[in-house]
Protein backbone atom coordinates (compact mmCIF):
# COMPACT_ATOMS: atom_id res chain seq x y z
CA UNK A 1 0.00 0.00 0.00
CA UNK A 2 1.29 3.11 -1.14
CA UNK A 3 2.04 5.56 2.15
CA UNK A 4 -0.26 8.23 0.06
CA UNK A 5 -3.01 6.02 0.77
CA UNK A 6 -2.62 6.13 4.95
CA UNK A 7 -3.20 9.11 6.75
CA UNK A 8 -4.00 9.53 10.94
CA UNK A 9 -7.00 7.92 11.38
CA UNK A 10 -5.87 4.48 9.60
CA UNK A 11 -2.42 4.08 9.66
CA UNK A 12 -1.33 0.89 11.18
CA UNK A 13 1.69 -0.06 9.34
CA UNK A 14 4.68 -1.97 10.76
CA UNK A 15 7.84 -1.42 9.68
CA UNK A 16 10.24 -3.81 10.08
CA UNK A 17 12.57 -5.23 7.48
CA UNK A 18 14.75 -3.87 4.90
CA UNK A 19 12.07 -4.16 2.13
CA UNK A 20 9.85 -1.95 4.62
CA UNK A 21 12.16 0.38 4.72
CA UNK A 22 13.09 0.36 0.96
CA UNK A 23 9.72 0.94 0.39
CA UNK A 24 9.18 4.34 1.86
CA UNK A 25 10.05 6.11 -0.91
CA UNK A 26 8.21 3.91 -3.61
CA UNK A 27 5.85 5.75 -5.53
CA UNK A 28 4.81 2.92 -8.05
CA UNK A 29 1.16 3.39 -8.50
CA UNK A 30 0.66 6.72 -7.54
CA UNK A 31 -0.17 9.68 -9.74
CA UNK A 32 1.70 12.98 -10.00
CA UNK A 33 0.36 16.34 -11.46
CA UNK A 34 3.22 18.84 -12.34
CA UNK A 35 2.87 22.11 -12.70
CA UNK A 36 5.93 24.25 -14.61
CA UNK A 37 7.07 20.89 -16.10
CA UNK A 38 8.41 22.13 -19.41
CA UNK A 39 11.63 23.42 -17.85
CA UNK A 40 13.64 23.99 -14.78
CA UNK A 41 12.96 22.51 -11.20
CA UNK A 42 9.64 21.29 -12.62
CA UNK A 43 11.30 19.36 -15.22
CA UNK A 44 13.45 17.83 -12.83
CA UNK A 45 11.10 17.09 -10.83
CA UNK A 46 8.73 15.01 -13.24
CA UNK A 47 11.62 13.01 -13.74
CA UNK A 48 12.59 12.21 -10.72
CA UNK A 49 9.05 11.08 -9.59
CA UNK A 50 9.07 8.75 -12.53
CA UNK A 51 12.16 7.61 -11.80
CA UNK A 52 10.26 6.60 -8.11
CA UNK A 53 7.70 4.76 -10.07
CA UNK A 54 4.93 7.52 -10.13
CA UNK A 55 2.77 8.16 -13.49
CA UNK A 56 3.93 11.80 -13.87
CA UNK A 57 1.47 14.47 -15.62
CA UNK A 58 3.52 16.93 -16.56
CA UNK A 59 1.63 20.37 -16.77
CA UNK A 60 2.92 23.59 -18.04
CA UNK A 61 2.01 27.15 -19.80
CA UNK A 62 3.82 25.42 -23.24
CA UNK A 63 2.35 22.53 -23.75
CA UNK A 64 5.34 21.53 -26.36
CA UNK A 65 7.81 22.16 -23.88
CA UNK A 66 5.93 20.03 -21.21
CA UNK A 67 5.03 17.12 -24.04
CA UNK A 68 8.79 16.71 -24.99
CA UNK A 69 9.84 16.20 -21.59
CA UNK A 70 6.68 13.52 -21.08
CA UNK A 71 8.04 12.03 -23.82
CA UNK A 72 11.52 11.90 -22.89
CA UNK A 73 10.81 10.52 -19.87
CA UNK A 74 8.71 7.61 -21.62
CA UNK A 75 11.33 6.78 -24.22
CA UNK A 76 13.78 5.98 -21.20
CA UNK A 77 10.85 3.94 -19.46
CA UNK A 78 9.02 6.33 -17.47
CA UNK A 79 4.94 6.41 -17.21
CA UNK A 80 4.29 9.92 -18.69
CA UNK A 81 1.80 12.19 -20.04
CA UNK A 82 0.99 15.83 -20.40
CA UNK A 83 -1.34 18.70 -20.38
CA UNK A 84 -1.42 22.46 -21.27
CA UNK A 85 -1.67 24.29 -17.93
CA UNK A 86 -2.27 28.02 -17.23
CA UNK A 87 -1.99 28.45 -13.92
CA UNK A 88 -2.95 32.02 -13.80
CA UNK A 89 -6.32 30.34 -14.77
CA UNK A 90 -8.51 28.56 -12.24
CA UNK A 91 -10.53 27.06 -14.81
CA UNK A 92 -7.67 25.51 -16.31
CA UNK A 93 -6.00 24.43 -13.61
CA UNK A 94 -8.64 22.23 -12.52
CA UNK A 95 -9.43 20.74 -15.56
CA UNK A 96 -6.06 18.76 -14.16
CA UNK A 97 -7.51 17.47 -11.65
CA UNK A 98 -10.34 16.50 -13.07
CA UNK A 99 -10.58 13.22 -14.65
CA UNK A 100 -8.41 10.47 -13.02
CA UNK A 101 -6.89 10.20 -9.05
CA UNK A 102 -3.80 12.80 -8.84
CA UNK A 103 -1.87 11.61 -5.12
CA UNK A 104 0.38 14.47 -5.29
CA UNK A 105 1.05 17.87 -6.83
CA UNK A 106 4.21 19.58 -7.50
CA UNK A 107 3.70 23.41 -8.17
CA UNK A 108 7.05 25.46 -9.53
CA UNK A 109 6.08 28.62 -11.66
CA UNK A 110 7.13 31.91 -10.65
CA UNK A 111 8.23 35.09 -12.07
CA UNK A 112 10.24 38.33 -11.21
CA UNK A 113 10.44 41.42 -11.81
CA UNK A 114 13.46 43.19 -10.24
CA UNK A 115 13.09 46.43 -9.49
CA UNK A 116 12.95 48.79 -6.28
CA UNK A 117 9.72 49.06 -5.17
CA UNK A 118 9.17 53.06 -5.66
CA UNK A 119 9.95 52.05 -9.27
CA UNK A 120 7.70 49.21 -9.45
CA UNK A 121 4.62 49.88 -11.33
CA UNK A 122 0.96 48.17 -10.77
CA UNK A 123 0.89 46.25 -13.66
CA UNK A 124 4.13 45.36 -12.68
CA UNK A 125 3.15 44.40 -9.36
CA UNK A 126 0.08 42.66 -10.64
CA UNK A 127 2.08 40.25 -13.11
CA UNK A 128 3.85 38.92 -10.31
CA UNK A 129 1.37 38.79 -7.84
CA UNK A 130 -1.08 36.99 -10.09
CA UNK A 131 1.33 34.61 -11.02
CA UNK A 132 3.32 33.61 -8.04
CA UNK A 133 0.96 33.98 -5.15
CA UNK A 134 -2.48 33.73 -7.50
CA UNK A 135 -1.33 31.66 -9.00
CA UNK A 136 -0.02 29.28 -6.27
CA UNK A 137 -3.55 29.43 -5.01
CA UNK A 138 -5.13 28.54 -8.03
CA UNK A 139 -3.06 25.03 -8.02
CA UNK A 140 -3.35 24.62 -4.13
CA UNK A 141 -7.20 24.93 -4.18
CA UNK A 142 -7.70 22.90 -6.91
CA UNK A 143 -5.55 20.16 -5.79
CA UNK A 144 -6.44 20.36 -2.04
CA UNK A 145 -10.10 20.14 -2.98
CA UNK A 146 -9.71 17.01 -5.19
CA UNK A 147 -7.24 15.16 -2.97
CA UNK A 148 -9.27 15.84 0.18
CA UNK A 149 -12.45 14.14 -1.19
CA UNK A 150 -10.10 10.95 -1.66
CA UNK A 151 -9.44 11.20 1.73
CA UNK A 152 -5.43 11.32 1.02
CA UNK A 153 -2.88 13.40 -1.01
CA UNK A 154 0.51 15.65 -0.83
CA UNK A 155 0.72 19.03 -1.99
CA UNK A 156 4.41 20.70 -2.46
CA UNK A 157 4.77 24.20 -3.40
CA UNK A 158 7.99 25.91 -4.21
CA UNK A 159 8.87 28.78 -2.28
CA UNK A 160 12.19 30.58 -1.81
CA UNK A 161 14.87 32.15 0.34
CA UNK A 162 13.14 34.92 -0.28
CA UNK A 163 10.31 34.33 1.84
CA UNK A 164 12.75 34.67 4.43
CA UNK A 165 15.89 37.12 3.46
CA UNK A 166 15.53 39.59 1.06
CA UNK A 167 17.71 42.09 -1.05
CA UNK A 168 16.87 45.56 -3.15
CA UNK A 169 14.83 44.62 -6.08
CA UNK A 170 13.14 41.28 -4.43
CA UNK A 171 10.26 42.95 -2.59
CA UNK A 172 7.28 42.12 -4.33
CA UNK A 173 8.93 38.46 -5.58
CA UNK A 174 9.74 37.85 -1.71
CA UNK A 175 5.93 39.19 -0.91
CA UNK A 176 4.75 36.42 -2.97
CA UNK A 177 6.95 33.55 -1.61
CA UNK A 178 6.21 34.43 1.88
CA UNK A 179 2.44 34.53 1.07
CA UNK A 180 3.14 31.22 -0.43
CA UNK A 181 4.07 29.83 3.13
CA UNK A 182 1.20 31.23 4.54
CA UNK A 183 -1.24 29.04 2.18
CA UNK A 184 0.75 26.17 2.72
CA UNK A 185 0.61 26.15 6.33
CA UNK A 186 -2.96 27.32 6.41
CA UNK A 187 -3.75 24.33 4.26
CA UNK A 188 -1.46 21.93 6.24
CA UNK A 189 -4.01 22.75 9.06
CA UNK A 190 -7.42 22.63 7.41
CA UNK A 191 -6.68 19.62 5.37
CA UNK A 192 -4.59 17.33 7.57
CA UNK A 193 -7.97 15.81 8.99
CA UNK A 194 -8.76 15.14 5.14
CA UNK A 195 -5.51 13.03 4.89
CA UNK A 196 -3.97 15.98 2.90
CA UNK A 197 -0.35 16.91 3.46
CA UNK A 198 0.96 20.10 2.42
CA UNK A 199 4.47 21.23 2.42
CA UNK A 200 7.35 23.82 0.86
CA UNK A 201 10.56 23.40 -0.78
CA UNK A 202 12.64 26.81 -0.92
CA UNK A 203 15.84 27.06 -3.42
CA UNK A 204 18.46 29.38 -2.74
CA UNK A 205 19.54 29.70 -6.37
CA UNK A 206 19.37 27.44 -9.14
CA UNK A 207 20.54 27.53 -12.48
CA UNK A 208 16.82 27.87 -14.53
CA UNK A 209 15.57 30.38 -17.15
CA UNK A 210 14.12 32.59 -13.92
CA UNK A 211 17.96 33.16 -13.24
CA UNK A 212 18.61 34.25 -16.95
CA UNK A 213 19.42 38.26 -15.88
CA UNK A 214 21.64 36.62 -12.94
CA UNK A 215 23.85 34.13 -14.98
CA UNK A 216 24.10 36.59 -17.43
CA UNK A 217 26.06 38.88 -15.42
CA UNK A 218 28.76 37.52 -13.92
CA UNK A 219 29.74 39.65 -10.87
CA UNK A 220 26.00 38.95 -9.58
CA UNK A 221 26.58 35.36 -10.77
CA UNK A 222 29.35 34.94 -8.74
CA UNK A 223 28.19 36.42 -5.69
CA UNK A 224 25.53 34.65 -5.35
CA UNK A 225 27.65 31.24 -5.86
CA UNK A 226 29.86 32.92 -2.58
CA UNK A 227 26.94 33.84 -0.72
CA UNK A 228 25.88 29.86 0.43
CA UNK A 229 27.60 27.90 3.41
CA UNK A 230 28.79 25.34 -0.43
CA UNK A 231 29.60 28.16 -2.70
CA UNK A 232 28.02 27.05 -5.76
CA UNK A 233 24.66 27.59 -7.23
CA UNK A 234 22.26 24.48 -7.14
CA UNK A 235 21.17 22.88 -10.33
CA UNK A 236 17.27 21.96 -10.63
CA UNK A 237 18.06 18.25 -10.03
CA UNK A 238 19.33 18.83 -6.69
CA UNK A 239 16.00 19.92 -5.60
CA UNK A 240 13.89 16.81 -6.34
CA UNK A 241 15.40 14.69 -3.36
CA UNK A 242 12.74 17.22 -1.21
CA UNK A 243 9.95 16.85 -3.98
CA UNK A 244 10.46 12.94 -3.94
CA UNK A 245 10.61 12.77 -0.14
CA UNK A 246 7.42 15.02 0.65
CA UNK A 247 5.78 13.05 -2.06
CA UNK A 248 6.13 9.31 -0.74
CA UNK A 249 5.79 7.50 2.52
CA UNK A 250 8.69 8.76 3.77
CA UNK A 251 7.36 12.14 4.65
CA UNK A 252 4.15 10.32 5.94
CA UNK A 253 4.25 12.23 9.37
CA UNK A 254 5.57 16.16 7.25
CA UNK A 255 2.90 18.58 6.89
CA UNK A 256 2.71 22.33 7.08
CA UNK A 257 6.77 22.06 7.09
CA UNK A 258 9.25 24.53 4.81
CA UNK A 259 12.35 22.66 3.35
CA UNK A 260 14.99 24.68 2.79
CA UNK A 261 17.34 23.31 0.31
CA UNK A 262 19.46 26.30 -0.05
CA UNK A 263 23.14 24.99 0.21
CA UNK A 264 23.66 26.88 3.85
CA UNK A 265 22.71 30.17 2.01
CA UNK A 266 20.23 30.83 5.25
CA UNK A 267 23.32 29.28 7.64
CA UNK A 268 26.12 32.03 6.52
CA UNK A 269 26.17 35.79 6.61
CA UNK A 270 26.33 36.79 3.14
CA UNK A 271 25.36 40.24 1.55
CA UNK A 272 25.44 41.33 -2.15
CA UNK A 273 23.61 44.37 -3.44
CA UNK A 274 22.56 43.87 -7.66
CA UNK A 275 23.10 46.00 -10.41
CA UNK A 276 19.70 47.23 -10.65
Amino acid sequence: MSGLQLHHATYDAQMGTLDDYRSLFDLSGTRAAIIGAGSGIGEASAWALAAHGAHVVCGDLNPGAAADVAAAIAADGGNASSAAVDITDAASVSSLFSDERVDSAVITPSINVRKPLLDMTEDEFARVIDLNLKGTFNAMRAAGAHMASNGTGSIIVFSSVRSQVVEPGQGVYAATKAGAIALVKTMAAELATNGVRVNAVAPGVVETPLTEQIKSNPDWYQAYADISALGRWSQPFEQTGAVVYLASQASSFVTGSTHFVDGGWLAVDGRFTPPL
